[in-house]
């Protein structure tokens, strides 16, 4: 039998499966996406987000701006709900940060009448399963409702069951370990509150944490640049402010200034960069392997391998832009098939491998490479690439356009996945919880 025959929804669906909501995990860009798709197609969903608002985690980052002109930024099904209503389409040539991406689409499409009852906020998914089923018991499973235990805001726990699960809860809480080893550094949790995450808002809300003090930007990628750049505006304006940028490699190969990038934005990230370093507003260092941190009054001190011997640098703040991997915790009772390596599905880890790939010569990809051993499970969006950081929201919105007609019973728009991208000089991006947008 046929890969495609094995997946079709009515070998999956039984009488009861088809009378409930299919589960959209995250109310990002591409959980709304996911939904809208749905929604147009008269499938039932329900969306439950952990925040109070739509795109939660993009608010965090939402200072910073994204690489892409809103062109690659907007879905097809969310543009035509917008358009029904008395939206006004934002410039589409223009790159907006995280917050007008927010404030132009993403709040007025969660608001829609027709998306808006779909969205249960301040609601956490916990765990995934299915019902009365652990990973380990085969007979009957294909039709068998999943389950999803819910945490409410009130801290109230609860199930609900569902036909399908995607989940878009993306990667930005999540972030990879200081060590290079893969682990926290020892005694990474005495310092924890010097520690801050990705794309900290360096000229805003958190300026008072950076201001006057000597800041380690730990990470090789476009996040840990645009905080530098940040840091570079902000020690001009505040007398003892330091910068300093470590890469645990030889050299930031993901920072680059390439002439052939088509999205100019992302380019200028590495051209900034350097001349950054070039003038000594940022001292960059090389080779550092973090293995050990320690307390140092109000700072911390970073102890690693550099050139094979043991060295030390103290800071009085560490951002941590070493980049993010999936939360599996929250499946462990489904069946997953994931690559061992960046943990994306095991169908499209080589399609994304970032050694091989940059984000616009990802090929188009959809339900087929999705999908997993449990029937109707689906991760999606940034989430879906793992560890690599190679993501742009348009491939997520094609990605929900295949499930969505996958869960239609609309094959041929199933298979039927197109993609156009714009090309890149450089290998590899790692922007925050919406991946390289």
């Amino acid at each position: 039998m046929s890969t495609l025959l094995d997946l079709t929804p009515r070998a999956v669906e039984s009488d009861r499966l088809a009378t409930l909501p299919v589960a959209v995990i995250g109310a990002g860009p591409i959980g709304l996406a996911m939904a809208a798709h749905l929604i147009e197609r008269g499938i039932d969903v329900t969306v439950f987000e952990a925040g109070d608002t739509a795109a939660a985690a993009i608010r965090r980052w939402g200072h910073t701006r994204l690489f892409s002109p809103r062109r690659y930024l907007i879905d097809s099904a969310s543009r035509r709900f917008l358009e029904s209503t008395d939206w006004t389409p934002p410039s589409e040539r223009r790159t907006p940060t995280g917050h007008e991406l927010i404030d132009d689409y993403v709040a007025p499409l969660a608001a829609h009448p027709d998306v808006a009852p779909h969205i249960r906020y301040g609601t956490r998914v916990v765990a995934v399963s299915r019902e009365g089923m652990d990973r380990t018991r085969t007979t009957g499973r294909e039709k068998t409702p999943f389950l999803l235990r819910l945490q409410h805001r009130d801290g109230h726990v609860g199930d609900v069951s569902a036909r399908a699960v995607v989940d878009a809860s993306g990667t930005y809480s999540t972030p990879n370990p200081l060590g290079s080893a893969g682990l926290s550094p020892l005694g990474a949790d005495a310092v924890a509150g010097k520690i801050l995450h990705a794309l900290p808002d360096v000229l805003g809300a958190e300026k008072s944490e950076f201001a006057g003090r000597h800041t380690v930007v730990v990470g090789a990628g476009h996040s840990a640049a645009n905080t530098l750049i940040a840091l570079g505006t902000l020690a001009r304006e505040a007398p003892g402010t330091r910068v300093t940028w470590l890469i645990r490699n030889p050299s930031a190969i993901r920072v680059s200034s390439s002439p052939d990038d088509e999205l100019p934005n992302r380019a200028a990230l590495g051209s900034r960069v350097d001349r950054l370093v070039a003038s000594g507003v940022v001292t960059q260092i090389d080779s550092f392997e973090i293995t050990r941190l320690e307390p140092t009054g109000d700072g911390i001190r970073l102890i690693g391998a550099k050139d094979g011997e043991i060295q030390t640098l103290d800071a009085d703040r560490v951002v941590n832009a070493t980049g993010f991997r999936p939360d599996l915790d929250m499946l462990r009772a489904v069946r997953l098939s994931l690559d061992d390596i960046v943990e994306a599905p095991a169908k499209l880890a080589p399609l994304i491998d970032p050694n091989l790939h940059s984000c616009g010569t990802v090929s188009p990809h959809g339900f087929q490479e999705l999908s997993h051993p449990d029937p109707g499970f689906f991760i999606v969006g940034m989430k879906s690439y793992g560890r690599a950081p190679t993501f742009l929201l348009a491939t997520g919105y094609e990605q929900v356009r295949s499930i969505a007609a996958w869960l239609d019973g609309d094959m041929g728009a199933a298979v039927n996945v197109e993609l156009s991208l714009p090309a890149t000089g450089v290998c590899s991006t790692d922007i925050g919880g919406s991946g390289c947008c």
